[in-house]
């Protein structure tokens, strides 16, 4: 059985449930989605979905980094979208973070709701 560690930064916005913000098992980081929340004051940050996936991916990119790891490590993302109206908006946001040749797998899927009510939550697995 493979021993798994979690990890926990300030860096990022606790959780709002109960759920770790990553686990790490056999070499991968399992990360639970982000949504715009401000780690400091855990109030969600004010703007549109642009900004929103900015601070998601900022997050992301936090936890990645309290486990060891970096977004360059990235092996598969999931990113869910209130509307998929604001597909092409973080596409763009999306694309600036991922640059380069080599970006993740990825799945885009429009949802029901998102928690807090926000437009768009990103989670990922990466390598350590």
């Amino acid at each position: 059985m493979t021993e798994r560690r979690i990890v926990s930064t300030p860096h990022a916005p606790a959780a709002i449930g109960p759920y770790s913000q990553a686990v790490i098992a056999g070499g991968l980081v399992h990360c639970s989605g982000q949504i715009a929340l401000d780690p400091t004051t855990g109030a969600l940050v004010e703007g549109d979905v642009v900004v929103q996936a900015e601070q998601v991916l900022k997050n992301l990119g936090a936890v990645l980094e309290a486990a060891g790891t970096s977004l360059a490590r990235a092996l598969k993302c999931t990113v869910y979208l209130s509307d998929m109206a604001h597909f092409a908006a973080v596409n763009e946001v999306y694309a600036r973070w991922f640059s380069g040749d080599t970006p993740p797998a990825r799945a885009t899927v429009a949802v029901a709701g998102l928690p807090k009510g926000v437009d768009v939550e990103i989670d990922c697995v990466a390598l350590l």
